[in-house]
């Protein structure tokens, strides 16, 4: 069995480096071309990880490229891991390697198809969430499942832990799967398109508590948004107030020393860690 990885960001790069953990090679790596990762958030760079490991590496502007395609193909590819990249692969693409394309998705599918899958977890209160790898097809999170890791989430999770168990989730996928990957003896269970759900992406301005929230609300907003994401805001005057972290305040008692206090709907709620920036400036 041949394998090839598409990434431009860690996530990608974690679970390349969990492959050869688990005493696997990747025959071909592709990335975006270096004038393209200049401008691309969380873009990381694969040069020293192939060079090491002998990896020939292609570098493109889409993964739908004629030469992303023809490398795959010309590599003679089993199957093709694409994993930390935003551009979706059309059906090229998909059918380049010789067994398939797989991704991974930060939610238990079919539950959670499409964007800003670990705020929404947060945001919905749900008991769990997961990662899934599955196999790419032309929908949008629908192919069939290979394995799953699931994540029970906490009364007070943040999106910055949820994260870091998200990226710990794709590399215990990598180890489970990889042996029968290799044999070829992977199993491939088809989505119950009966049971799924589709999240909206979302936007920095999505991260804006009004007056009229619920403290509930707001504390799952802010446990939501924090990092690696832009962050839960309150705009005061002119002046924009973002918070990282805070907690349910006590109306009858003085919020803690250094803490703003926000009313909303049902009660208060003291921002913790936050930062002031001016809307005048930004203007």
């Amino acid at each position: 069995m041949k394998f090839a990885f598409v990434t431009c960001v860690q996530l990608g790069l974690s679970c390349m480096e969990e492959i050869y953990r688990s005493g696997g090679k990747l025959d071909l790596v592709i990335t975006l071309r270096d004038d393209i990762a200049a401008q691309k958030s969380g873009r990381i760079y694969v040069d020293e990880f192939c060079s090491r490991h002998n990896i020939p590496v292609v570098k493109v502007k889409n993964v739908n490229d004629d030469q992303a395609i023809h490398a795959v193909r010309e590599n003679g590819i089993d199957w093709l891991f694409i994993i930390g990249w935003s551009q979706i692969a059309r059906l090229p693409a998909l059918q380049a390697p010789r067994r398939g394309a797989l991704g991974m998705h930060p939610t238990l599918l079919p539950v959670g198809r499409g964007r800003a899958s670990i705020p929404w977890a947060i945001i919905k209160n749900l008991p769990e969430t997961g990662v899934t790898l599955f196999q790419l097809d032309e929908g949008v999170d629908t192919g069939p499942i290979l394995a799953q890791e699931r994540l029970p989430l906490a009364a007070d999770e943040t999106a910055t832990g949820l994260y870091q168990r998200v990226d710990d989730a794709h590399r215990a996928l990598i180890h489970r799967v990889w042996p029968t990957l290799v044999d070829d003896s992977v199993q491939l269970i088809p989505q119950d398109d009966a049971q799924s759900t589709c999240w909206p992406g979302r936007k920095p301005e999505d991260g804006l508590i009004s007056a009229g929230m619920t403290v509930e609300v707001t504390e799952a907003l802010v446990r939501a948004t924090t990092h690696p994401y832009p962050g839960a805001f309150w705009q005061e005057e002119k002046n924009l107030i973002r918070i990282w972290r805070g907690t349910v305040g006590n109306a009858t008692e003085a919020p803690p020393s250094g803490a703003k206090r926000f009313t909303v709907s049902n009660g208060v709620y003291d921002a913790l860690d936050y930062q002031i920036e001016s809307l005048e400036d930004a203007g």
